[in-house]
């Protein structure tokens, strides 16, 4: 009997790019790409963080360099690609908020979440798999979703709206794309502990009703999600395209 070859999650000789990686979900995909032996580019606003993340995957012995880039501003987003060349991963983590009740959001709010959100993220796409097409390579971008692109939530109606627009986003891309070995996902988790997430968690009613919700019983940790983004870079997913993988403890299962 012959057994059945396994592609595995090793990403050596792989490049990477990860968008908001100084901090949460970011960080923790950054980190485990380069784990996996990817060379990563970390890309973020501000030059202090990015500094100071080079400084401890340098110490572990990781390969990366830094980029400082705002992906709301498309056309320097598809210069700094153009100048980095092809990459085999992009791991999109920048992402805004700003959440309240349907009835107070302002015009202002609407467009800054879905610049972001949503814009940003459609044209980093595009650049990133542009590149990928006319190098010839494979390659696998994933955008950090959110459950709430699955469903509804309280005071979230900007943040929904344009996370469901993303799964929407990436499923048409797939279709487009899939001929040319371009893969396109979300990994979508439910509340995790990050400096953003601890705005929500700090209450202790919010909090309660949303470890109520998570079917595990606990919120989510940034370890919780490096291995799905291992997972959705590697060719141990070679098949998975325009899909959501979901991180959320059991919170959509109803």
């Amino acid at each position: 009997m012959q057994l059945p070859s396994f592609a595995g999650f090793d990403l050596s000789g792989k490049r990477a790019i990860v968008t908001g990686a100084t901090s949460g979900i970011g960080l923790g995909a950054a980190t485990a790409l380069a784990r996996a032996g990817a060379h990563v580019v970390c890309a973020a606003r501000s030059a202090a963080p990015l500094k100071d993340l080079q400084a401890a995957m340098e110490a572990e012995g990781l390969s990366c360099e830094t980029q400082r880039l705002d992906i709301a501003d498309v056309e320097a987003t598809r210069t700094a690609l153009s100048s980095l060349g092809a990459f085999d991963i992009v791991v999109n983590s920048a992402g805004m908020a700003r959440h309240g009740p349907a009835l107070e959001t302002t015009p202002e709010d609407f467009d800054a979440v879905m610049s972001v959100n949503l814009r940003a993220a459609y044209f980093l796409s595009s650049a990133a798999a542009e590149q990928m097409i006319a190098a010839g390579r494979p390659g696998s971008i994933i955008h950090v979703g959110s459950q709430m692109g699955h469903v509804g939530g309280i005071d979230r109606g900007v943040y929904c709206a344009s996370k469901h627009a993303l799964e929407g986003m990436v499923k048409a891309m797939a279709i487009e794309w899939g001929p040319k070995s371009v893969r396109i996902n979300t990994l979508c988790p439910t509340f995790i502990r990050t400096p953003l997430g601890e705005q929500t968690l700090s209450d202790p009613a919010r909090r309660a009703w949303i470890v109520d919700k998570i079917k595990l019983g606990r919120v989510g940790e940034i370890e919780d999600i490096m291995g799905a983004a291992v997972y959705l870079a590697s060719d141990a997913s070679a098949m998975v395209t325009g899909t959501a993988l979901l991180v959320d403890g059991g919170w959509t299962a109803e």
